[in-house]
């Protein structure tokens, strides 16, 4: 078994934690050294050149597929040369009317080696 761990730090900023007068940015540092700035989504009054939760779940979920796609594509023999994806999380409520992620689509793109195709 695995073990993989993040460190996430956050410090309020403002007087007093109220309801929508505080600072949701935080830092979460990956393998003790790469820093990463998150705040929640902009259309949620997060800062938009932070990565928000959100973001870094589609990119979770897209590099997932990504991997199980070549491991899938080797055992196969198929020639991948390159592997590309535009993943996209949606916000919105769920049944409950909570916010959450209501969907992650993918859209990857696959090229191979010259020569070779897929049906």
């Amino acid at each position: 078994m695995s073990e993989l761990s993040i460190q996430l730090h956050w410090q309020r900023a403002e007087a007093a934690l109220k309801t929508g007068s505080y600072s949701n940015a935080h830092t979460v540092q990956y393998n003790s050294r790469y820093d990463l700035p998150v705040d929640a989504a902009p259309d949620w009054g997060g800062d938009p050149a932070n990565t928000n939760p959100e973001q870094a779940l589609a990119a979770a979920l897209s590099s997932c597929h990504m991997m199980t796609f070549l491991a899938l594509a080797a055992k196969a023999g198929w020639p991948v040369a390159s592997y590309h994806d535009h993943a996209v999380a949606y916000l919105g409520k769920n049944p409950k009317g909570q916010m959450s992620v209501t969907q992650i689509d993918l859209h990857p793109v696959v090229r191979f080696d010259t020569g070779f195709a897929v049906d």
